[in-house]
């Protein structure tokens, strides 16, 4: 299991040994620049020492050492320079990341998988967030209660190729599972177009799957019922929803959710971002004993996998 929190301890003893590291760097930066003036200096000092008479020693060892001290003073000089254009290394900590906002695009060129393994994690709600999703996403009632909840921070590919953060609900109970399906997604480059909490568009479902959100906990009824749906438990997700619409006919209509999505209702067509059998993200989503809606008889929700 994932651990919510991380310990700051570890955290502090990666950042003096990240600065350690650094400063260890530009010391043998710097001993090797003065190493190599010394050098040069003694062997100046030799060839111009043999040169010279007896008659002249004396003026002569008076002459080379005031250029040896010379030669020292603009060595310091130029290692004093070489260090001072040094710019620091900016190392970027989980607090960093933690402070972005969903959506945000992260440069992972220099970060390690290590660290952004770390960066999948999920955590009791924090008064902050409760206060984004009371009387949006989360209505009060009695069937789940906040404790039961996980905010759950992830990366994801977006359309534009680049690493996005992301952010869901989820049911404490999947937490874990989604979690894993998406470092795997994020691993091998799934593309997601956006992941934010389904209160920025206040709750509405229409909206969210219109702007191709994946989104996961909305306290909501089954549209056309008065039945929950998975999604008021935390137990249901939804993935790329415009290009992997809701479709059900009734009455010789096609009624298709969201209604832009109606292009990619006709699933015998090739498409970008189609969930299909043989995709990597359905796989997934089955080997952690979820079910997809792309597989119910009554209707077609392809963008839907609940547990």
């Amino acid at each position: 299991m994932r651990k919510e929190k991380i310990s700051s301890r570890k955290k502090a003893a990666s950042k003096i040994l990240k600065r350690c590291v650094l400063l260890c760097g530009s010391v043998l930066i710097v001993f090797g620049i003065w190493l190599f003036g010394e050098k040069q200096t003694e062997e100046t000092a030799k060839t111009r020492t043999k040169a010279t008479t007896k008659a002249t020693t004396k003026a002569t060892t008076k002459e080379e050492e005031a250029s040896k001290e010379g030669t020292k003073n603009q060595k310091l000089q130029e290692i004093l320079d070489t260090i001072s254009s040094i710019e620091p290394q900016q190392v970027l900590e989980l607090s960093d990341v933690q402070a972005m906002a969903a959506g945000d695009i992260l440069d992972v060129s220099e970060l390690s998988w290590e660290f952004l393994e770390s960066l999948f994690y999920s955590e009791e709600l924090s008064e902050e967030i409760q206060q984004r999703i009371w009387n949006n996403s989360y209505q009060e009632n009695d069937n789940i209660s906040l404790d039961e909840l996980r905010y759950l921070r992830v990366l994801h590919i977006g359309f534009d190729g680049k690493t996005h953060i992301g952010e869901l609900m989820v049911n404490q109970v999947i937490a874990e599972d989604i979690l894993e399906i998406m470092s795997e997604l994020y691993k091998q480059e799934y593309p997601i177009e956006k992941m934010v909490l389904i209160d920025v568009y206040g709750a509405e479902d229409e909206s969210s799957m219109s702007d191709n959100n994946t989104s996961a906990f909305n306290y909501r009824e089954i549209a056309g019922s008065s039945k929950l749906s998975r999604h008021a438990l935390g137990l249901a997700i939804d993935i790329n929803p415009k290009y992997n619409p809701y479709v059900k006919e009734k009455n010789g209509e096609l009624l298709v959710s969201p209604s832009n999505g109606s292009l990619y209702a006709d699933r015998s067509q090739e498409f970008s971002y189609k969930i299909a059998e043989g995709d990597l993200c359905l796989q997934l989503f089955r080997e952690h004993g979820f079910t997809w809606g792309g597989s119910w008889n009554s209707v077609k929700d392809y963008q839907h996998f609940e547990k």
